[in-house]
This record gives C-alpha cells, structure tokens and sequence, in this order.
C-alpha cells in the first residue's frame, strides 16, 4: 500500500494512502474513458489529409520562392499564399483540374509595369506580364475613378467599372467577331475578341451578371459598314462593320483584367480548362490599409500589404461596396437623356 512520509506516525502514512488508493479506483473508470476517446479520436484523424489547403500554402517550393517579393516581376508573399491556397482548394474540391493558377497584384502600378502571374508549379514556370484594373467613373458627385498608373478605388458595384479583388474560378472562353479595320501594313483585318469569364465568391460573387473577366486590351471604333458580301460575318444586306482598332495595353479597363494583344494570345488558351485566379487587394486588405493611414501606421506595421509607390501616389485605397454605390449609379442611370439608337452609315465610296 502507498504512504506519504509527512511525519513519524505510520498511522497517517497508512491513512493517507488509503485515500489516494481510493481515490484512484474512483478515477479509474474516468481515465479508461478518456484514454479510449483519445484512441477514437486518433484513428478517426488517421483518415483525414495530412495537411489543409492553408498549410500546403506556406509550403512553397524553393524554385518558386526565387520569385516572392516586391521588385518588379515579383509577387508579394500575401499574394501568392493567397493565390496557392485557393489553387490547393479548387482542385481538392475538384472545381479546377487545371494545372495552373492565376493572380493579379492591383496595388502594384498599371502600364507596363508586370503584376500579372501565370503560375504552373508542375513544370516550375513563373511568368508576369502587365494588366489593366478598372477606370471607374466620376459621377453625380461621387468620384470614384482611377488613374492609369495606380488603382485608388476599387468596387463589386454594378456599372462601377472597378476591379474587385477576392477569389475567382475563370469559366468559358467567348470569342465575338467585332468588325474589321486596316493593319499598319494597310491589310484588311477581322477582328475577333476573346473573353474569359470569371466566376466569383463573397464580393466577388456577382462577376457574372457584372461581366467580369479577362480580354485582349484593344477595342473596334466602328465607324460605319462596309459592303463585303463575300465576308463569312457579312448582315444580310452584304455589309460588315468597319472602324479603328484602339489599342489600350497601357490603360484601364471597365472593371476587367485586361492584358495585351500579344499576352492575351497565350494567356486564354491556358484558361480552356477551369482555373484559380486570386486577385489582391480584397475589401478587408483596402480598409485595413486605409485604417493604418488614417492613423499614421506604416500598412506593414499593422500586418497589410499595399505597393509602396503607389500608396504614396494615391493617399489611401477606398472599397466601394455595391450596397453604397449601386443606387448613385441607378439615380445618375435614370437621370441621363434617352438617345435614340442610330444606325451605322455606310462607309465612304461604298
């Protein structure tokens, strides 16, 4: 039997160690029951992954970490754990079986400035590439328009023309004849454009009804109709549309991710398939970065990330959600004149 040696007496040795005896066989049942849902729980986990699409994230390979940071070409860290996490999550649920994902920077500064990743872990490719972010608008005294070099608004506000930043899954590929123009070399072109549409969640989740989602940057001025009856996109009559091919690489977009003619060409073939697409900044980065500037805080010092050239160009980033924005742009909708619809004339010497 078990003893305490507190004093001389063996009677309260004896004493005392009766007790602890019985209470140990009354903790006895107790125990077996803890031990035996431990054991439950243990095989239960057993089964489970190894590690969550968040903790796969943080695993970045070495060949691709030779690619984090914020020099030009480079992607910020929060960027790319946000961009891999969703990728992981896509194609463990099965949404994507593409083998690449995407992300966007739209902190970083427009033009030529690269902030636009393609990321293809299984054959260790790394590639950034210039995009637009949206123009915005300035109306009915809300100004909420944006620069070409920095983005200081964004916004999921139907008819905004805002870049919302947040998780997407990108869906089919369309491809719409727009008319013809005449080449530099004076050719006659067709001119197809491509569009990829993208699918949102949270406020990204009205991308659809928004038409959110990545194109060539360049649009046809149609200026009037040509007459060529042998043209496969001819009307009825024989007569095609025929304008001016603007080319706006450098400029901004009406809310999509927009990429240059020559990018474009190799981006949306690798969108056939269903792939991830995570663009930075989400509503929660832009106020966490305003709040920091607010109160005189270095965004990084209170664990926010914004491209350092531009937060000196633009003061402080402002999210618009759709709840505020939307009825200004109905109101500002409902006041402008009803035009009539004009028909196209037809071209000179036609």
């Amino acid at each position: 039997m078990p003893t305490i040696d507190t004093a001389g007496d063996g009677t309260v040795r004896r004493f005392a160690g009766r007790i602890d005896t019985l209470q140990s066989r009354s903790l006895l049942p107790f125990i077996v029951a803890i031990v035996g849902l431990i054991i439950v729980v243990l095989i239960a986990l057993s089964g489970l992954p190894r590690s969550s699409a968040a903790e796969q994230a943080s695993d970045v390979p070495a060949w691709l970490r030779a690619h984090v940071g914020e020099g030009e070409g480079q992607i910020a860290p929060v960027v790319l754990q946000r961009a891999r996490a969703l990728y992981l999550q896509k194609s463990s649920e099965g949404a994507v079986k593409n083998p690449c994902y995407f992300a966007m920077d739209a902190t970083r500064p427009g033009g030529f400035t690269r902030r636009f990743y393609v990321i293809c872990e299984a054959d260790q490719t790394f590639r950034a590439v210039p995009s637009g972010h949206g123009s915005g608008r300035n109306v009915a005294g809300a100004n909420f328009s944006n620069g070409i070099q920095c983005a200081k608004n964004f916004s999921n506000a139907m008819d905004s023309k805002l870049t919302t930043g947040g998780p997407y899954v990108t869906d089919e590929t369309v491809t719409r004849f727009k008319g013809y123009y005449r080449s530099g070399s004076g050719k006659y072109v067709a001119f197809n454009r491509s569009f990829v549409q993208f699918d949102g969640e949270g406020d990204t989740a009205n991308a659809r009804p928004r038409a959110i989602g990545g194109h060539p940057a360049a649009v046809l001025r149609v200026a009037c109709l040509r007459k060529d009856a042998d043209s496969p996109y001819a009307n009825k009559d024989g007569y095609v549309p025929f304008g001016t091919l603007v080319d706006y690489a450098a400029g901004r977009s009406n809310g999509c991710t927009s990429w240059s003619q020559s990018d474009a060409a190799k981006i949306i073939p690798m969108m056939k398939e269903p792939a991830a697409l995570y663009i930075y900044p989400e509503s929660r980065d832009i106020d966490a970065v305003a709040q920091a500037v607010k109160v005189g805080r270095s965004p990084s010092r209170a664990g926010a990330y914004w491209n350092a050239s531009c937060l000196r160009q633009i003061g402080a980033p402002k999210f618009w959600p759709k709840e505020k924005l939307e009825p200004i742009l109905v109101k500002w909708k409902e006041a402008q004149p009803k035009l009539p619809a004009r028909p196209l004339p037809i071209c000179k010497g036609q």
